[in-house]
Order: C-alpha cells, then sequence, then structure tokens
C-alpha cells in the first residue's frame, strides 16, 4: 500500500512517499481504509526524534485519520466493516490503511466528512480532556489559551466556550486573532506584540485567571504562572515554542493554585472506556455544529511534507488534513 515513510529521525527531509505492506489489526484493533489525516505536530516532533516515542524504522507519520473500517479483531463489538470512522494511534495515518485500538476510534455522523472527521481526535478529546475533566472549568470561570488559533489551541477555545467560560485567546500574530474569535473567543491578545501580564490584568482588573492553558511554553508559560488566581488551575499542554519551562514553586504555593498535567494518549490507553465514551460525545458534539473544527487546507497524501513543514513552522490555522483516497 502507499504511505508515507520516515526513514530516519531527521525530520520533514527524511519522509518519502513509498509502498509498505497492510498493517494487520490486533483482536483489540480496526483495520480501515484512510481517506484523511490530519497532521499534528506531534508527527513532527516523532518524526524529528524528539517526541518520547520512536517507532521502528521506517514507519508512517500520522497520529489520527478517518476512513472506512474494513475489517475489525476478535475482540471488537463497537465496529463492524462499512462503518465510517475516525481513530487514532502514535503513527500509521499517513497511509491508505491503518489499525488503531477499538477503543481509540468513533463513528463519525452522516453529515460529518472524512476531512474533518480526521482533526478531531486529537484536538478534540484533548482539549476535552484537559478543560472538563483535568481543569473542572466551570461557566463563567476565565481561561486563557495560549497558541489559540493552532490545532489543540483552537478546540480549547470551542470547548471552554461550549462549557460558559469567559476565553481570552492568546495567538502569536496579527494574522491569527479572526480564527480565535471565529472559535468564539474575546477578545484576543498578541503575544507577539502586545505585553500578555499587563493585558489579562487589565482584562481581569487585576484578579487574573482561573484557567491557564498553555500550548507554547517557555517564557509565556512562566507570565501565564504569574496570573493565576486563588485556587486556579494552570495546564501545561504543549511546548511549541521550543523550550520546556521551570516553574518558581513560590508561584503556586502562595496562590494556592494547581500544575495540572495533560496527557490525553496516556489517557486514553489507561482509562479507555471512559475516553471512548468522551469521544463519542466530542463526536456528536461535531455533528450538532456545537463545535466546529477548522481545517486549514487539504493536501494530497504525497504532499505531507509541506503540510508538516507548516505545521513546524506555526503557519497554520486549526488542522492541515492529508487526502489519502
Amino acid at each position: 500500500m502507499r504511505a508515507i515513510l520516515c526513514d530516519r529521525f531527521e525530520g520533514i527531509g527524511a519522509l518519502r512517499l513509498g509502498e509498505t505492506a497492510e498493517p494487520i489489526p490486533a483482536d483489540d484493533e480496526i483495520l480501515i481504509d484512510v481517506h484523511a489525516a490530519s497532521v499534528s505536530y506531534m508527527d513532527y516532533l516523532m518524526a524529528s526524534g524528539r517526541y518520547q516515542m520512536r517507532p521502528a524504522l521506517p514507519y508512517a507519520p500520522g497520529t489520527d485519520a478517518s476512513g472506512v473500517v474494513v475489517a475489525v479483531g476478535d475482540k471488537v463489538d463497537r465496529f463492524r466493516p462499512g462503518d465510517r470512522v475516525a481513530c487514532g494511534n502514535w503513527f500509521g495515518g499517513f497511509a491508505e490503511r491503518m489499525v488503531a485500538k477499538a477503543s481509540k476510534s468513533v463513528r463519525i455522523p452522516d453529515n460529518v466528512d472524512f476531512f474533518v472527521g480526521s482533526t478531531v481526535l486529537h484536538a478534540y478529546l484533548t482539549a476535552w480532556y484537559a478543560l472538563v475533566e483535568r481543569a473542572r472549568l466551570a461557566p463563567s470561570e476565565t481561561v486563557l489559551i495560549t497558541g489559540a488559533a493552532g490545532g489543540v489551541g483552537l478546540a480549547c477555545v470551542e470547548v471552554a466556550r461550549l462549557i460558559g467560560g469567559r476565553v481570552i485567546a492568546a495567538v502569536g500574530s496579527a494574522g491569527k486573532a479572526q480564527a480565535a474569535r471565529d472559535g468564539g473567543a474575546e477578545p484576543v491578545i498578541d503575544y507577539s506584540c502586545e505585553d500578555v501580564r499587563e493585558r489579562v490584568k487589565a482584562l481581569t482588573d487585576g484578579q487574573g485567571i482561573d484557567v491557564g492553558v498553555d500550548n507554547i511554553g517557555g517564557a509565556l508559560f512562566l507570565t501565564l504562572a504569574r496570573l493565576m488566581r486563588w485556587n486556579g488551575r494552570l495546564i501545561p499542554m504543549g511546548f511549541v515554542g521550543g523550550e520546556i519551562p521551570s516553574v518558581p514553586m513560590n508561584l503556586p504555593l502562595l496562590k494556592n493554585y494547581s500544575i495540572v498535567g495533560v496527557f490525553a494518549g496516556a489517557w486514553m490507553t489507561n482509562f479507555p472506556g471512559e475516553s471512548a465514551r468522551a469521544a463519542d460525545k466530542v463526536m456528536a458534539l461535531v455533528g450538532e455544529g456545537a463545535l466546529r473544527p477548522r481545517v486549514d487546507r487539504v493536501l494530497p497524501l504525497e504532499q505531507a511534507p509541506e503540510a508538516m513543514r507548516a505545521v513546524a513552522e506555526r503557519t497554520v490555522q486549526g488542522r492541515m488534513v492529508l487526502q489519502v483516497r
């Protein structure tokens, strides 16, 4: 079958279109004909050798895909051949066929196309886990989301808005502000030219934020650490800025706030029933139009390196998607 293959952990330059063996589903897995696959920053990190997991080489990147079930394992009773599904795995999505755990798969509503369906699990389930399960965001609480125009960032904006939180978005350029507003954020801070700390203090009458969701890392995370309210929850979600921060622990001590880790992939592995129910809920909300994933561009499978480069350079608003079939 055709696939984008990574031959060495050297990033985008190590990707090529080639042929590889079709995967075989285990007892608890499904096999799908991939129609679309979304491209995430995690895909870029893994291909660059900078993720905590290193698959055996060569491998096909791709955490999220959508398509049609063609076979199921002996222990799978949630799906059958012909079902339209989205599914997630650590890799394997940039190929004509992909396997995934049944617990990491979800049916796509009839009114949701494969392009949109492929963007849901990684981004929106991460946002749901972060804000609903981990932060316990309550209506009327103020949440600040950095990297708010990216795939996970926009998903967090939409989930926070759906809960009823007051959503402040922080983006890295003026050109990304409208995407955050379209998702439901107001106001939007451009941290390339605005002082985030002073702007948030002005917006909150000096009170700060209840929940901080940071996708960037580095100095921006430390800014959020100084903006937390009493009993707040600060969530490190990712480090696309390239720097993993350290936190002066007197900050959470003095404000009695929590630093709450979010690793949705491990949650899905360790709590498959709970995460599968959440995935069903999230996909239903997409089908109802309550959540509206943003597809930046659709490119053919062979342009996966270009799609990954756009993600790495942080020029994407929402998700890049590859059309496989």
